[in-house]
């Protein structure tokens, strides 16, 4: 199974130190995500259209390019939801008051082409945490940001520039994958089967594996711009011969749509699941997914999982 290795993608930590005391909700993947792409926006947009797609720079401006992707000219097939480039990690579920001179910790995950337009990102997090959030408006200074696997931070002065740094992560070899891992997920796992969500008693190892199949194989071949071609029938046959060991629940989730105007309930599965198996064709995927998240609604955060247990036997 091949994959640009290493893969185009690195986590940032931006750190802010809030000003004015903020309440964000029991999850604020949503609420981070929704200031983050109003201030892209604001930044980003020269035409003031209300409608991107109406646009007559849709497919050149920076904002939908990272938050509202267009459909790629001359696709193979249809896409139900393209995959944006980044992915929105908020502070762990239940953090809900930030008082004055509290830090903030949010981490965005960028991949491929959304890497090189970390200095525009990092100015649409200082923007939005800046101009309020919550319902009583509370806001942040950025103090500095942060890169995964760096000791020291990439920028101390948001007046500054970010220090140029490596990106990318090298990804094992299938042959190198364990028989046995387990996947601790931390954020609702929000998996489809013939259009319906799956409960935690209906998730199977094939949903799992399938499911980052398909998320991997979409972002690089929409975003990397290489047709991967991968033999999904033997991909299914593999992953139905996984076995699996559940020990998870279902945690719900309400979110307001500013766009539909509702409220959503998006429910979904964490806790630990024990993988055993012949894990070749996945292991690669397994410990990309790590960053790229799996199942629907990731930018939001939803779907993110730690691989704890991968020693070779």
């Amino acid at each position: 199974m091949a994959l640009p290795n290493p893969f185009p993608v690195a986590r940032y930590r931006f750190e802010f130190e809030i000003e004015r005391p903020l309440a964000l909700p029991e999850y604020a993947g949503s609420a981070l995500r929704g200031v983050f792409g109003h201030a892209l926006k604001k930044i980003a947009c020269v035409t003031r259209e209300p409608e991107c797609k109406s646009c007559t720079l849709y497919r050149s401006c920076l904002y939908p390019a990272i938050f509202e992707c267009p459909p790629p000219h001359g696709a193979r097939r249809t896409y139900s939801e393209i995959p944006q480039p980044f992915v929105v990690e908020p502070p762990p579920w239940g953090e809900r008051g930030h008082g004055a001179g509290n830090v903030l910790n949010v981490d965005t995950v960028l991949i491929g082409p959304a890497l090189p337009q970390l200095p525009v990102v990092t100015l649409a997090w200082q923007k939005a945490l800046s101009d309020g959030i919550g319902p009583i408006q509370g806001t942040a200074r950025l103090r500095r940001v942060w890169v995964e696997g760096h000791a020291d931070p990439i920028l101390t002065d948001p007046r500054g520039r970010l220090i140029p740094h490596q990106t990318g992560i090298r990804l094992p070899k299938g042959g190198e994958a364990p028989q046995e891992v387990l996947v601790e997920l931390s954020t609702p796992l929000r998996l489809k089967r013939d259009g319906d969500v799956l409960r935690v008693a209906q998730l199977t190892p094939k949903d799992l594996l399938m499911g980052l199949v398909r998320r991997i194989s979409d972002i690089t071949e929409l975003h990397l711009g290489e047709k991967t071609e991968w033999d999904f029938a033997a991909l299914k046959r593999s992953a139905a011969a996984v076995e699996g060991e559940k020990h998870l629940e279902w945690r719900d989730w309400s979110r307001y749509s500013q766009r539909q105007h509702q409220s959503m309930t998006l429910g979904g599965a964490v806790g630990s699941w024990r993988l055993r198996g012949d894990l070749t064709a996945f292991w690669p995927l397994l410990h990309l997914g790590q960053w790229l998240h799996v199942g629907g609604k990731a930018t939001f955060g939803l779907g993110q999982y730690r691989v704890l247990a991968s020693a070779p036997t």
